[in-house]
């Protein structure tokens, strides 16, 4: 019997469409599920005549290889990936390729990683984005891990991914251990980020505005066909236009509580330790966190008070002013999405290339948009910009949208309504073009009651002061000052 070019363990959809994708561009694929008889249905039901080997345990799927083997577990982040590796290790040969295509925390990606490194196997963590369709026809995929894997993988993965315009795959190889796994948690913060500009943007339209569920499917889809064309806007056009079986839109049936899986509060968290203001994507994910809050905001809603959204002024003037502020704060969470890895790459000693994460995320992927060329551009013209606010194309943009950007946030206030993506977004921007922030204030404030010392205008960086505010703290200060 032939052996298969890859094997994959987990037929859950997402497993199940990957092969079918695998299979299609030309490769045999071995399977194999802990509920055998999962692979039983699949090879004799949707598979069925494909070039596709059912296994019936990890070492019948080992067997079934040809060599380097190529297995790839699309199953449950954390614990189950651990405990597959370890059942799995027995049954393979150094140099074969172990895939992570889970959504697994990157740092676990790392200690994978280096554990099979040294053990002779390569590991892989591959981020795949794109939900069942992207698995199905052409997902967006960033690999990372042990390079010399890269080679056997790359033509089952660049057939696999998406393609855009010029054919170009969404894929290439990301970098070290864990950054493919970092860079998709990145891009399910931005997720998170874009998701909540445009729930904001409905509020505004929904609530101030008056507007319709089938009037704002009208703006979005225009809206989908200008700078702002990506798959969220053009779901969210669809989601507006959609009715219940009584003929009213189903949106409006939905409660109001958001879930999330994790990887959005991971981005956010993974801020704090690398000293990166992501404040959008922070409030996204506080966002998730208040909506679920409901029944506590049922009760303050009957107590707490506030003023009555209410608009007198030209309404296809302001729905543009959203449109505009929707695009500056789109910019502004990439902005921040990117120096968060650029930081990360700077701490684990990764070379990533901006510009072609960019064109992964182009198609394919659930934050592919038009609007990546732009980026990848940027980064092409400039691989070392430090911030994509600071790229010619995108400075203009924010400064064309900036009256509307800021009309928004005002009214918004004004009215009651909550914008907190808007919001942060141009907070950040202030902040980012202020030359003197007021923490020369709180650097007093901590020197004053602990002693942590200070560092002065007219003098040169480095050399740190402390005062005895009080007269009685005497000259001792503390031996810490990060800055």
């Amino acid at each position: 019997m032939s052996k298969a070019d890859i094997g994959l363990v987990g037929l859950a959809v997402m497993g199940e469409n990957l092969v079918m994708n695998m299979e299609s561009k030309g490769f045999s694929v071995a399977v194999y599920n802990r509920t055998v008889d999962k692979v039983t249905a699949f090879v004799e039901g949707r598979a069925k005549g494909r070039n596709i080997i059912g296994a019936k345990s990890l070492q019948e799927l080992a067997d079934s290889l040809k060599k380097p083997r190529k297995i790839m577990l699309m199953v449950k982040a954390g614990k189950p990936v651990d405990n597959l590796i370890e059942q799995l290790v027995p049954f393979l040969d150094p140099g074969d390729i172990i895939i992570d295509g889970g959504n697994s925390y990157f740092g676990d990606t790392m200690r994978r990683a280096k554990q099979l490194e040294a053990m002779g196997f390569l590991y892989v963590g591959t981020g795949v984005s794109g939900g069942e369709e992207g698995a199905l026809h052409g997902a967006s995929l960033m690999p990372g891990g042990s390079p010399e894997a890269w080679p056997h993988i790359q033509p089952i993965f660049q057939a696999a991914a998406a393609k855009v315009e010029d054919g170009s795959p969404c894929c290439d190889w990301v970098g070290q251990d864990g950054s493919g796994h970092f860079v998709k948690m990145v891009h399910n913060g931005i997720e998170y980020g874009d998701m909540q500009l445009i729930c904001e943007a409905y509020h505004l339209m929904k609530d101030l505005l008056g507007l319709s569920a089938d009037e704002m499917h009208e703006i979005f889809k225009e809206w989908n066909l200008g700078e702002l064309n990506s798959y969220l806007i053009e779901i969210t056009s669809d989601i507006l236009a959609y009715k219940d079986e009584d003929g009213t839109p189903l949106v409006d049936k939905i409660l109001d509580t958001a879930g999330q899986k994790g990887t959005g509060m991971w981005t956010a968290k993974q801020s704090f330790d690398e000293g990166v203001p992501l404040t959008l994507i922070g409030e996204a994910v506080y966002s998730r966190f208040l909506s679920a809050m409901k029944e506590e905001r049922v009760a303050a809603s009957k107590v707490l008070t506030g003023p009555a959204p209410t608009f007198s002024g030209d309404r296809e003037a302001f729905i543009e002013d959203i449109r505009q502020a929707l695009y500056a704060s789109k910019i502004v969470s990439y902005a921040q999405g990117y120096a968060l890895m650029r930081a990360a790459a700077k701490s684990y000693g990764w070379d990533l290339n901006y510009g072609d994460i960019a064109l992964m995320w182009r198609g394919g992927c659930i934050i592919r948009s038009a609007f990546l060329d732009d980026i990848k551009s940027a980064f092409d013209q400039n691989p070392e910009l430090a911030n994509l606010l600071l790229d010619p194309f995108f400075k203009a943009k924010v400064t064309a949208a900036q009256e509307s950007w800021r009309k928004v946030c005002a009214t918004a206030m004004l009215s009651g309504i909550p914008v907190p993506a808007f919001a942060s977004a141009l907070s950040y921007y202030d902040g980012y073009r202020t030359e003197r922030l007021p923490a020369n204030l709180l650097q007093a404030q901590r020197d004053y009651f602990g002693a942590h010392t200070y560092e002065r205008t007219d003098r040169p960086r480095g050399e740190y002061f402390h005062t005895n505010w009080t007269g009685r703290g005497g000259t001792t200060s503390s031996s810490h000052y990060s800055a």
